[in-house]
């Protein structure tokens, strides 16, 4: 998913009704830029909340995927079309990218 087809999703309540937001980044790369909706998995962490991502996740919601540049949160949406979610997708290029699309969320 492009970066401006996730601000034409947070920005319209009723495509974001639905939707699962995951930010698979360190909790302090969290704490520095951010994307409100989102929740935090940190991929580091992923021996603790894997074996319950089906109670975490709803596998049959979309889920929408984000890290800095777009690799752990390719690695996370992966991971979740094994466990059997079927409609995920990974914001190209991350957050980084998002930041160029919405000037609020700080680069770094």
């Amino acid at each position: 998913m492009p970066a401006e087809e996730l601000a034409e999703l947070l920005t319209n309540p009723a495509m974001r009704e639905d939707v699962q937001l995951v930010d698979v980044r360190e909790e302090w790369e969290w704490q520095t830029a951010r994307i409100a909706g989102f929740q935090l998995l940190p991929l580091s962490n992923f021996s603790t909340w894997a074996p319950n991502v089906r109670s975490v996740l709803d596998p049959e919601k979309e889920v929408v995927v984000l890290c800095h540049h777009g690799v752990r949160s390719m690695q996370m949406a992966q991971f979740l079309v094994q466990e059997g979610f079927t409609n995920v997708k990974n914001v190209t290029g991350g957050i980084d990218s998002y930041s160029r699309v919405d000037p609020s969320v700080p680069f770094y």
